[in-house]
């Protein structure tokens, strides 16, 4: 037996302004596996968790319902925690950041920061919007790329070539909220001095806290040097005023990790535990380890700024940050128009959702990849692995044990005992495969011991024996160590699939499934009547469960609610006339190696070839793009990047229903023809 271990998991807090769908749940099933992998082991496993419910979006949409923000709050409180607990979701706490500990926890670590020096207060020149009076998030700003010329990007990022930059860039900016042009208006700032931490930094991202791949690409931002981290926010705003600062607020990223620590401090009063022991009191002195999930989208502000924070208030830091990649349905980018963006109601509507976390399962390494969910083979994969190969075995043995004997196994397991111990001596090397998040390999060698015992019940062929009264003894054996072939199983895959380990348990006559009990087969011991306990999964489920998707598509809102911006300024037909929009076919796409949303597209107009940098790798595998049509800006100066020259734009489109979709000439259309 193990020494028992204390561990704190937290995965990263959703935010209070839409629906869990199963995007998200790709991070909440991962981390749930791992903690219920450790409880299994008699491990001391805390899981905390909370709404993120601050910051301007929140605002906006409560005035636009008109409720108070924490109202807003409080109900996706409720329909989040819904939604988790439907998906076994095991939170020991589902809280809020809008609380009394994040409160003063973050003011607490806010001063302790201060009084060592490292809060700057400078006047900085801000976006301001004229008709809401209120000064503009980035993302609340709209405009034209100031690199590559692409319309109706955000304030801080192009999504066409890649380009970051500050709102002050944009060409013919908007704000998002009311359509005005935004005036630039002065405004005292309070920022975090990042750099002060630079040294540690470098060295504790090092240190095997986190996957290397993410650590090298974290060595960028120490390239550049680190910068100073804006952390205010002027009034009005949701969140939490700052001290001594009247109509600040702390920006809602530095009170949405504390969030991590408020959560454990409610836990802790609730539960007599000591809060020190989970953020103060180091791990060689019997203080717990801690561990975040996160999406690869917030490496920077939990590997940069939080390690930071934690460090100068003088609080512990995280033992591991687990980084994993988004979710794609089908090959492409979750969408809305083809009903591939679910939300988590929509499937619990149709689907059971442990056949959603053992996909997932299947799909999970401990690497920063992006994992498909590819609907054939979802449904073949849950009907040949889950009730064709585990739960058939338990259908298939049960009623010969209760028909001919009483229900009760047998007394030992004779000549098959030697495949019982091959089974559970497995129990070792399937926990480490846990441990390191490799659930992908798990699950593979999960069903390779059942494929074993499927083997093994065809050669013994218990319906046969069942025939001969002769073989009473031998049908007896021969189901026992089927059942606890099974037994051993569905322990393997508890973590994984919890409501049918609960199911199973109870069809065993156990308490529970027990990591370690696997040591010794169930033997004289009586089991219970069998009952389903898992059904197929039918492909017109899944139908059905895209049109209730589609269904699901929100109603248009007005551009006061920040979801669609203005429609650019008119241009005359002179402006129009100067470009020159041309067909071109994609003789060949491929990665861009340190790019995280391009590819390199090699350009066909008909006698010419250009190179063009597409910010397209979102929504498009580089091999399904070879000899497809698409329309390119031709006459586009040559922009010089990092990854090389792009000599043009390829033209895609992106919104509320998805994206980005290269646009595509009718049939008919050849490279190099001109569009008019």
């Amino acid at each position: 037996m193990k020494t028992p271990r204390k561990l704190l998991v937290t995965s990263a807090l959703p935010y209070a302004n839409g629906a869990i769908h199963l995007g998200h749940l790709v991070e909440y099933i991962q981390t749930d596996i791992w903690v219920r992998y450790h409880r299994l082991c008699g491990h001391d496993c805390v899981y905390v968790c909370a709404d993120d419910t601050h910051g301007t979006p929140i605002m906006i949409r409560a005035q636009n319902e008109g409720i108070t923000p924490e109202a807003l709050v409080a109900r996706v409180h409720g329909e989040h925690l819904r939604d988790f607990q439907a998906f076994g979701i095991g939170f020991d706490l589902y809280y809020t950041t809008h609380s009394p500990e994040n409160r003063a926890l973050s003011v607490a670590i806010y001063l302790a920061l201060k009084e060592a020096g490292h809060i700057a207060v400078r006047t900085i020149e801000q976006a301001f919007d004229p008709v809401k009076g209120m000064f503009l998030p980035d993302r609340f700003i709209r405009g034209q790329c100031p690199r590559c010329g692409a319309p109706d990007q955000y304030g801080d990022a192009c999504e066409a070539c890649g380009a970051t930059y500050s709102p002050t860039e944009l060409v013919n900016p908007v704000s998002a909220l009311s359509g005005a042009t935004p005036v630039l208006k002065h405004s005292e700032h309070y920022f975090f001095r990042l750099a002060d931490f630079q040294d540690f930094l470098r060295q504790w991202i090092h240190s095997g806290v986190l996957q290397e791949e993410v650590a090298h690409k974290l060595e960028e931002w120490f390239q550049a040097g680190l910068q100073d981290w804006d952390i205010s926010r002027d009034a009005p705003y949701f969140g939490f005023e700052i001290p001594d600062a009247p109509g600040k607020y702390f920006y809602v990223w530095l009170d949405a990790p504390i969030g991590y620590m408020a959560a454990t401090q409610h836990w802790c009063a609730q539960h007599g535990r000591d809060f020190d022991d989970y953020w103060r009191r180091p791990v060689t002195e019997g203080g717990a380890e801690i561990y975040h999930f996160i999406g690869k989208d917030i490496v920077y502000f939990h590997t940069l700024f939080w390690p930071a924070m934690l460090k100068g208030a003088g609080y512990k830091l995280p033992s591991g940050i687990f980084v994993h990649g988004f979710l794609t349905v089908d090959g492409a980018k979750m969408s809305k128009s083809r009903g591939t963006f679910i939300n988590a109601a929509a499937y619990l509507r149709h689907l059971d959702p442990e056949y959603l976390r053992y996909y997932y399962a299947t799909k999970i390494s401990p690497r920063v990849e992006d994992i498909d969910l590819n609907l054939e083979d979802f449904a073949l994969r849950v009907n040949s692995d889950l009730v064709g190969k585990v739960v058939n075995l338990a259908s298939r043995a049960a009623g010969f044990i209760n028909k001919r004997f009483e229900g009760r196994l047998a007394a030992d397991l004779g000549e098959d005992a030697d495949l019982y111990g091959e089974l559970a001596a497995a129990r070792e090397h399937i926990g480490a495969l846990y441990e390191a998040r490799e659930y992908g390999k798990a699950m593979r060698e999960i069903m390779a011991l059942a494929d074993r015992v499927n083997q093994y019940v065809d050669q013994r062929a218990p319906w046969v024996l069942a025939k001969d009264p002769a073989q009473a003894e031998a049908l007896q054996r021969v189901c026992t160590t089927t059942l606890n072939a099974f037994r051993a199983l569905v322990t393997y895959l508890a973590p994984v699939l919890p409501d049918l380990a609960g199911r199973s348990a109870a069809f065993l006559s156990l308490e529970r499934l027990d990591w370690e009990g696997l040591a010794q087969p169930l033997l004289d011991h009586a089991i219970r009547p069998y009952e389903h306990l898992m059904h197929r999964l039918e492909t017109d489920r899944i139908n059905a469960m895209l049109e209730d998707a589609k269904q699901e598509l929100p109603p248009a809102v007005p551009a006061s609610a920040g979801v669609q911006p203005p429609i650019s300024d008119t241009i005359g037909i002179d402006d129009f006339a100067k470009i020159d929009l041309r067909v071109a076919r994609i003789r060949n796409a491929e990665q861009v190696e340190g790019a995280d949303k391009l590819l390199k597209l090699t350009l066909d107009l008909g006698g010419e070839t250009r190179t063009v940098f597409a910010g397209i790798k979102s929504a498009y595998r580089p091999e399904d793009l070879i000899g497809r049509l698409t329309v390119m800006v031709a006459n586009l100066a040559p922009r010089k990047m990092k990854f090389g020259l792009s000599e043009g734009m390829v033209l895609a489109a992106s919104g509320e229903a998805g994206g980005p979709f290269l646009l595509a000439p009718d049939s008919g259309a050849a490279p190099g023809m001109r569009i008019k």
